[in-house]
């Protein structure tokens, strides 16, 4: 475990030393401190409006630091050739993939920590304040998504020599997952036979990441969500983001690092 804190440490002080976060968090700043300086807040509209724009530039924000920061972490260490001091510490491959996860993961945490505390402050002093609790559920919910999404860009860094193609890939499949996985069982119910049964079968194995987004309860002030819920919400994306981490395990202890 101290080796793997080890590892966790070295990511998140190279995450915080790039510029990713800071430009992002600059370029979200900027554009929710200009819709907040329109005073329409006593147009309910608007400030939902508000809160909506804000809140899919946290989502863009944070899924852009979790792939580009999971993405490149392992082929960075093999073309700089790190990789082989490190595996002869010793340090065991299933001690780097979880070193990598958990320091990606916990730096877009304090990431996103930053982003929706960002939220919920300028929301709060321009006067049209949401439930911190329910702020709290979505920042945490948001980040057990990003548990799932950090895992599969490790897992595609193994299948993917490209940090590029990965990335792409990952916001490929992201993408499509959080706009089409809840239809899919309807799609498949409208075709019969071979393709019906393909589509339901893909229902049911894909991580369901819409399940995640309580954008929408956030935006309209609805009561926090019911703790058994959030409780199960949790659990289904440690299985999943578990399931991943195992793969990209076993694929990295049959990958030569020469190659």
């Amino acid at each position: 475990m101290k080796r793997c804190m080890a590892l966790t440490g070295v990511v998140i002080r190279e995450l915080y030393r790039r510029k990713d976060f800071y430009v992002l968090f600059v370029l979200t700043a900027l554009i929710t401190l200009l819709l907040a300086s329109i005073q329409f807040f006593e147009d309910l509209r608007m400030v939902r409006y508000l809160r909506e724009v804000t809140l899919l530039l946290i989502w863009i924000s944070a899924l852009v630091i979790a792939v580009v920061t999971a993405a490149r972490q392992i082929p960075a260490e093999r073309e700089s050739r790190t990789i082989f001091p490190l595996l002869a510490k010793p340090v065991s491959r299933g001690e780097v993939v979880m070193g990598k996860f958990l320091g990606v993961w916990l730096a877009t945490g304090l990431a996103l920590a930053v982003f929706y505390g960002f939220y919920l402050l300028v929301g709060t002093f321009q006067g049209a304040p949401s439930s911190w609790l329910l702020g709290f559920q979505a920042f945490w919910l948001h980040w057990m998504m990003l548990a799932v999404v950090v895992s599969m860009a490790i897992l595609g860094s193994l299948l993917f020599s490209a940090p590029s193609v990965n990335s792409t890939l990952c916001f490929i499949v992201v993408t499509g997952i959080l706009l089409l996985a809840g239809h899919l069982n309807i799609i498949a119910g409208s075709m019969p036979g071979l393709w019906g049964a393909l589509l339901y079968g893909l229902y049911f194995a894909l991580p369901h990441l819409e399940l995640f987004d309580v954008r929408d309860l956030l935006i309209h002030e609805h009561p926090p969500v019911a703790w058994g819920a959030f409780a199960v919400a949790g659990l289904y994306a440690a299985v999943y983001t578990t399931l991943f981490l195992i793969a990209a395990w076993w694929l990295f202890r049959k990958k030569p690092l020469s190659t």
